[in-house]
């Protein structure tokens, strides 16, 4: 079963972040990555732009209204993602549990045939 692995981090600290502790944060994922690769268990991953970067779009009636920046104000954001296969829900937190960022959301990917 496929588990989609959210990233969330505080955007402030990202932003002013040194060279060493962005060389750091890059070969502690890319740790991760060749453990999850040696499990069988990655499929892909991505960091994403910043907050500020974002542009969410809402439907309303009739009309799609577009507002920029994140979809809600809060401190810890959407940094990335990964997308696991993992044999049940009780793997995929064990592999998250690896992960280096402080919040991981572990959520199901769901699946439809065809």
């Amino acid at each position: 079963m496929k588990y989609a692995l959210l990233l969330y981090g505080n955007a402030t600290e990202w932003a002013s972040a040194t060279p060493e502790q962005i060389q750091e944060g890059i070969a502690r994922h890319g740790a991760y990555i060749e453990m999850l690769k040696g499990r069988g268990a990655y499929l892909e991953g991505e960091e994403l732009g910043a907050p500020g970067e974002a542009v969410c779009l809402r439907r309303g009636e009739g009309e799609v209204l577009r507002t920029d920046g994140p979809f809600v104000e809060t401190v810890e954001h959407l940094g990335g993602y990964y997308l696991i296969e993992a044999k049940d829900l009780d793997e995929a937190i064990e592999l998250a549990t690896a992960c280096p960022e402080r919040t991981v959301e572990v959520r199901p990917v769901v699946e439809y045939p065809g």
